[in-house]
């Protein structure tokens, strides 16, 4: 019973004190509790295998390009890097920061610059034309110290959730990130990667029992938002 009715009705009808405590209590059983993300993920997991991936793009194991067996290096800079900014000429202005989420950076003189979205090249030739005219020497360098990505892990494995990825990642590894296979369900002879490609939704199935057994060496590494699924055996 909806906690203002029961109050209503106590006003209207003079309820007992028992009859109140009694719609009280079945008040709060009937209240829901809001979920966890990593619960919300796996569910989202499980409908993407059911009802998109079969109109997406499969590749199996044995059809990977070779590209996709490279670890991925990222070009352009991203939320959560730390990237470090050198004025040989003017040492002062001299900055290491980490990617803000909305993907800037705070630099003296100039306030908040983009950094997300460019590559570190294109982002010295923008801190040339916002300092010109302020520095000694038209002169800038911007290096990655540290580079950080998102991939999902859902499915049966022990602790689903979010990787926040600073080095070359494979599918296998990041199951392992995530406490591994659940020994009593998962089919590790059907894990699905799902990837988005410039908007268009691929997923790759993969044979990692046979990995895992020493029989393929072929290893599909991850690139951000990757998202990967452990499917429960049928039987």
């Amino acid at each position: 019973m909806n906690i203002y009715r029961a109050l209503s009705n106590r006003r209207s009808n003079n309820m007992t004190t028992r009859s109140t405590r009694h719609a009280a209590a079945g008040d709060c059983a009937g209240k829901k509790t809001r979920p966890k993300w990593p619960e919300l993920l796996a569910e989202f997991s499980v409908l993407v295998c059911i009802v998109i991936v079969p109109l997406s793009g499969c590749r199996t194991e044995s059809a990977l390009y070779e590209t996709e067996l490279i670890p991925y290096s990222s070009v352009q800079l991203r939320e959560g890097d730390t990237v470090t900014i050198s004025f040989p000429g003017s040492p002062n202005l001299n900055a290491t920061q980490q990617i803000r989420r909305d993907g800037k950076i705070v630099l003296q003189l100039v306030g908040e610059v983009t950094a997300a979205g460019r590559t570190p090249a294109e982002l010295e030739k923008e801190l040339l034309k916002l300092y010109e005219g302020q520095i000694v020497l038209k002169q800038v360098s911007v290096s990655v110290q540290s580079s950080s990505y998102p991939v999902f892990v859902s499915g049966s494995v022990i602790h689903a959730g979010k990787i926040m990825v600073d080095r070359p990642l494979s599918a296998l590894e990041a199951i392992m990130e995530a406490g591994g296979f659940d020994p009593a369900k998962a089919n590790m002879r059907g894990v699905v990667v799902l990837r988005n490609e410039q908007g268009q939704l691929k997923h790759y199935v993969l044979n990692l029992k046979r990995v895992l057994e020493g029989k393929s060496s072929r290893i599909l590494y991850l690139r951000p938002f990757d998202i990967v699924y452990v499917p429960e055996r049928a039987f």
